[in-house]
């Protein structure tokens, strides 16, 4: 079974540690507890959903926000740059002087 872990109980997403198949049990560790089915295939290192994420509802990581989801997410599905807008040191959002 592949695994996954989360630092925070807020955590909404947690980090593979073992690359997932598609339809796989992911057991969640550290903050986490229980077990999630993969949507998606997910490399090693990327990160899953641990439940429904809504579109425009933050991202948690580590107990901080990390981004914002730009469509629905899925319980088990992959969250990364396709789905997810950094809020973070963004240059186009930086007020002018």
């Amino acid at each position: 079974m592949s695994r996954a872990f989360t630092l925070n109980a807020a955590d909404n997403v947690a980090t593979l540690i073992d690359p997932v198949a598609r339809g796989s049990a992911v057991s969640l560790v550290g903050q986490g507890t229980g077990s999630i089915a993969a949507t998606d295939d997910i490399a090693f290192g990327h990160k899953i959903a641990t439940r429904a994420i809504q579109q425009g509802e933050q991202i948690i990581k580590y107990g901080k926000v990390i981004g914002q989801a730009t469509q629905n997410i899925a319980a088990g599905g992959h969250v990364h740059v396709h789905n997810v807008e950094a809020l973070r040191a963004r240059g186009d959002k930086r007020k002018a002087v």
